[in-house]
């Protein structure tokens, strides 16, 4: 086999790059000409300029040959962010991300996305699973994952807070997911871990506050269940929204077939949110998010 040949054979590696920043005539420009003077080529790319704000959004996916590294990348193009006040990221787009699973006595997300993950449908590597209470530790066991019980009283609040975040640091975790986590956070948590933790509740809110949230609507006649996937801030379910999940009902189902119909919305609204922020492929735009889905 010639040289030529061998070259051939070897897969380029992937790549994605995000940036935001004040939107100004030259930035695409910029990006392209950089990918190909370094020898990159162009998969996909995405932009959004938003006209409210005055900030400019893009993600590309791009491939390249050695000798191009992700450190080469990121230390050549520092250079053209410092110049358009950039706030980017370079990943080499085929590494999982590694993230925690949280969950107290409601296992239906914690079960799809321990499931989604091991099938390879969510790019991310779970480092464990850490929850107030021990229901799940025989089927968090049963991925081979690790499991953290972490109790949370009114006394100790801090010290779990500060447990979880050692095992963040130690996983090299970058997503922490609440997976029907029912502890409110504390606000030097969820600064600790801003843009970096993601809840899902049901879309009733601010209605239908408290216990049985289902039952309630049941009595209201709701019509339509919804759930939605955020990003975790001070401010309590208010934080960015990611992704949103609806499903329509009659006046003929039970209060049971709605938590039946909620669970479901719930795990598919997640499952997305984590997908595309383990593909990078949401960006934080002010209290919204802009997602290149």
């Amino acid at each position: 086999m010639n040289q030529q040949s061998t070259r051939a054979a070897v897969p380029a590696e992937q790549y994605v790059l995000t940036l935001s920043c004040p939107d100004k005539q030259g930035i695409v420009h910029a990006v392209s000409s950089y990918l190909f003077m370094t020898g990159c080529n162009i998969e996909d790319s995405q932009q959004f300029g938003d006209h409210d704000t005055g900030l400019f959004f893009m993600r590309v996916h791009f491939s390249a040959e050695a000798p191009v590294t992700v450190d080469k990348l990121r230390a050549s193009f520092a250079a053209i962010g410092d110049s358009f006040q950039m706030d980017w990221q370079i990943h080499r787009a085929e590494e999982k991300m590694r993230v925690v699973l949280m969950v107290s006595k409601f296992g239906h997300c914690l079960n799809d996305l321990l499931f989604r993950a091991r099938i390879g449908a969510l790019p991310v590597e779970i480092a464990a699973v850490v929850s107030n209470h021990t229901d799940f530790a025989e089927l968090v066991g049963s991925y081979d994952i690790p499991f953290h019980h972490i109790p949370v009283t009114k006394d100790n609040k801090p010290e779990a807070e500060a447990r979880l975040l050692e095992i963040v640091r130690e996983q090299g975790v970058e997503l922490v997911v609440l997976a029907r986590y029912m502890q409110v956070l504390s606000d030097d948590l969820c600064k600790a871990l801003s843009g970096r933790i993601i809840n899902i509740h049901h879309s009733f809110l601010p209605s239908f506050k408290g216990a049985k949230p289902y039952h309630q609507a049941h009595t209201r006649g709701v019509k339509l269940i919804g759930a939605t996937a955020h990003y975790v801030t001070a401010d309590l379910d208010e934080g960015p929204i990611i992704e949103q999940e609806v499903e329509r009902v009659g006046h003929d189902v039970t209060p049971d077939q709605l938590v039946a119909i909620g669970r479901d919305v719930e795990c598919q609204a997640l499952a997305r949110a984590v997908k595309w922020h383990a593909e990078r492929r949401i960006l934080l735009n002010g209290r919204r998010t802009v997602v290149f889905a």
